[in-house]
């Protein structure tokens, strides 16, 4: 059966950082959804609920479904915006989904903006729009990823949950 991994969080969190670096661990046939690139670079639409990022991501995750052995799926994902891809997502991944949530201070996620290549693209006042505290989850349990977790660590105990089926 595929897997399913959620990471989930506000901007300038280490999701997609993550998420690439776990792609390239479990290797051939991981699929890679990030919303951002979904959302800003292929459809180039403002996120919205059940809009059309939404529409997309959630044909994705069917495709990787019937076709990949693991699916990452990464993404500021507002819990409000995509619940018909959470349901989905419980739906057709059942007891295979791993889901992470990076509940980050809003200073950290500034400080690690200010180490980004993109950090001229926006600002703190674009962050403090985007942000939302502690938007868990209802419908999917997730584990949380706190500031003090380093990048291997978050991978490291992301790559043996999956592998063990925890």
């Amino acid at each position: 059966m595929p897997k399913l991994i959620m990471i989930r969080g506000n901007s300038e969190s280490g999701k997609t950082t993550v998420a690439r670096e776990l792609q390239n661990k479990f290797g051939v046939n991981t699929m890679l959804l990030s919303q951002d690139v979904i959302r800003r670079e292929i459809l180039k639409v403002k996120d919205a609920p059940g809009g059309p990022a939404c529409q997309l991501l959630l044909h994705m995750l069917q495709y990787g479904r019937e076709n990949c052995d693991i699916v990452i799926l990464e993404g500021i994902l507002y819990s409000t915006y995509y619940r018909e891809l959470f349901a989905y997502a419980k739906k057709a991944y059942k007891s295979e989904i791993y889901a992470y949530y990076y509940d980050l201070p809003f200073a950290e996620t500034l400080r690690r903006h200010e180490t980004k290549p993109n950090r001229h693209e926006f600002g703190e006042s674009d962050m403090r729009r985007w942000w939302l505290e502690k938007d868990f989850l209802q419908e999917i349990p997730e584990k949380i990823i706190t500031k003090d977790m380093s990048l291997d660590t978050a991978v490291e105990m992301i790559y043996q949950e999956v592998m063990k089926g925890q």
